[in-house]
């Protein structure tokens, strides 16, 4: 049994309404895969994704090139193959075996797995209609982002009104926080919110030190990125209660082990279609502190090319029992959406946002990172009462015209 041939395909997934409008000034590109086919000797096959702008491995020519001729089995835990390559060659040796992935991973260690919805930064409002889907789907959990270019107080007060009495709530700062000074007093404001169940990299990661003391203040847990810093120092300093944790399979059934051994859960954050949804169930089902709610995404997508549902029932997701991966692509879909590879679609063209500051400031921008470096620089001052982000549309006037030319250039401030 030897690889035979391998077909990299790319796929433009269309989203739905709400998180196209508010993903469009971020992460645009999100909507594009490379989807990898990989054919044995005998005829079975096997097919991953990669989602090129944000998976936490490409698929290169060189990584298809040294697969080709190989033992699927021999070459399928490196993780530096790639994400969809990688992902092909067990599903594609599952199905060789009769036996679905996670069986070639190790113990299984439970027949359901934690899932959660995710969004991102959105006005209130898309966030109470977006849990408000969840709920039917069967999600209990929502992580999201906190911003400071949204009154985080008010959003967190308006969708904890919103949402069931079981439902938890999960924000993710990506550093925003900046320095304990600022995130500390915010957090213990918003942790009367009983709903609020885990704070992500609230000040930088590798702040050791503010970390640790942040944790000594606030109740709800702190999760952070595996390796950043280093992950021996995140967990001989104690600096947090848990992980997010991406990656190849090989890293994370390293990681996995060694979290086990010091008792910190964490989440799998494995984002893209059903195709990687259902592959992240296979390696929940084989590590034991995959406890929180794992990061999926697939219920973004308008369509998908995977014709068995996903399904979720009281925040769980079923462990596959069919072999390799355990679902069936669709080709007449990928077709349907096929494209050329294309470069990053970033900045997005078109696009003018507008910062409302309560003291009547008004800030302008034309893509997220300008955003992100305002307010990560400290330019801006961070996590405003009354502070509001929309989007304005071109009217066709001058005005919006040359807003939009000079924000293209830097940040616009009006008084």
């Amino acid at each position: 049994m030897k690889i035979e041939s391998i077909e990299r395909i790319w796929v433009d997934m269309p989203l739905k309404e709400v998180p196209w409008r508010n993903m469009v000034r971020e992460i645009p590109h999100w909507s594009l895969f490379e989807l990898c086919k990989v054919t044995l000797t005998g005829g079975v096959v096997g097919v991953g994704e990669t989602m090129p702008y944000y998976t936490w491995g490409d698929v290169t020519d060189a990584a298809v090139d040294r697969a080709l001729g190989q033992h699927p089995a021999a070459v399928m835990w490196d993780d530096s193959l790639g994400a969809g390559l990688q992902m092909a060659l067990f599903d594609a040796v599952g199905k060789s075996l009769d036996a679905p992935v996670w069986s070639l991973l190790g113990q299984k260690v439970r027949s359901h797995a934690n899932v959660g919805w995710w969004a991102i930064d959105m006005p209130v409002e898309d966030w109470i209609s977006e849990c408000s889907e969840a709920v039917e789907n069967g999600y209990t959990t929502f992580k999201t982002k906190a911003r400071p270019w949204f009154d985080l107080e008010d959003q967190v007060a308006r969708l904890s009104e919103a949402v069931p009495s079981y439902f938890r709530l999960d924000m993710d700062f990506n550093d925003f926080g900046l320095d304990p000074t600022i995130v500390r007093p915010l957090c213990k404001r918003l942790e009367r919110f009983e709903k609020v169940a885990i704070w992500e990299s609230p000040i930088a990661q590798e702040d050791v030190e503010g970390n640790r003391a942040l944790r000594h203040h606030l109740s709800v847990p702190i999760a952070q990125h595996i390796d950043r810093p280093a992950f021996e120092t995140q967990i001989r300093r104690d600096i947090c209660d848990g992980f997010v944790m991406e990656g190849g399979v090989s890293n994370a059934l390293s990681r996995g082990r060694t979290c086990a051994e010091f008792n910190k859960p964490f989440w799998l954050q494995w984002v893209g279609s059903n195709l990687a949804a259902t592959y992240c169930l296979h390696i929940q089902a084989a590590l034991s502190h995959a406890r929180w709610p794992a990061i999926h995404c697939n219920h973004m997508y308008a369509d998908q090319f995977v014709e068995e549902p996903w399904v979720v029932s009281n925040g769980l997701g079923e462990i596959p029992s069919t072999p390799g991966i355990g679902v069936t692509v669709n080709w007449d879909t990928v077709e349907k959406y096929r494209v050329e590879a294309q470069e990053k679609p970033y900045p997005y063209p078109g696009l003018l946002l507008r910062l409302d500051w309560p003291s009547g400031t008004k800030s302008w921008f034309t893509h997220a990172q300008q955003l992100w470096d305002a307010f990560g620089d400290g330019d801006l001052p961070a996590f405003v009462p009354g502070v509001h982000l929309t989007r304005v549309d071109d009217d066709g006037s001058e005005q919006w015209r040359s807003l939009y030319e000079q924000a293209t250039i830097g940040p616009v401030h009006q008084s």
